[in-house]
């Protein structure tokens, strides 16, 4: 389970302080397909990044299975992104001298998972890129990259996958092929998934939505 317990972010803008996330206080059951929606500036892409324990929170608590990761060091937090959550970013942040097999290995090697180059094909193959496993990024469509970047997330089985708007910057059939993606991610797997998006349509085909503006929830539908 995901719980945040009253989490907020606040940074300097100049000499003044800005809330990008008010306190906010949200339950994500184990296995919950949820959708974060809102325009932009609203603070969804600050609130995933503090799930992910990629920022820290201004105030509050982030729990990952009970664990409150705003208390782990460095280290700590290290392994338990590697162990338990996947990133998917909306700019992909693949290696740009790796291959895209490569690219989804990395993560195991780290991990020093031993049979890394078998399992990154077989995870190509799950997302549609059997025959690009051997090209490099610049040889890639933007729907490709972010193929790879899920797959690369993927790479250590986390329970947990978090993803910045992947469907926003492929053309609209490959931001929808990339959802059908998630989606049988969270059927086969029950992976928890927690999705940022502008796409109304596509966060409608989440299993919950959550709804921010200027920071604060304005609306949501969560169900376990």
């Amino acid at each position: 389970m995901i719980e945040l317990r009253g989490v907020s972010k606040t940074v300097m803008s100049g000499s003044e302080p800005l809330t990008i996330l008010h306190p906010l206080t949200l339950q994500v059951p184990r296995g919950e397909f949820l959708a974060v929606v809102g325009p932009s500036g609203s603070g969804k892409s600050t609130l995933l990044g503090l799930i992910a324990g990629l920022d820290s929170p201004t105030s509050g608590e982030v729990l990952i299975d009970g664990v409150d990761i705003t208390r782990l060091d460095e280290d700590a937090l290290a392994r338990l992104r590697g162990e338990r959550i996947g990133f998917v970013f909306q700019f992909f942040h693949l290696i740009p001298s790796l291959t895209a097999l490569e690219n989804v290995a990395v993560p195991m090697e780290i991990a020093g998972i031993d049979g890394s180059e078998t399992r990154a094909a077989r995870l190509l193959e799950e997302v549609g890129l059997t025959g690009r496993a051997h090209h490099y990024p610049s040889q890639l469509s933007g729907g490709e990259q972010q193929r790879v970047a899920l797959a690369r997330a993927l790479a250590n089985d986390p329970p947990i996958v978090v993803a910045d708007d992947p469907t926003g910057n492929p053309d609209g059939a490959n931001g929808r092929h990339i959802m059908e993606l998630l989606r049988g991610v969270h059927r086969s797997r029950g992976s928890t998934i927690v999705l940022v998006t502008h796409d109304a349509e596509l966060a409608a085909m989440a299993g919950a939505q959550l709804s921010l503006r200027d920071g604060r929830v304005v609306d949501q539908a969560l169900r376990s």
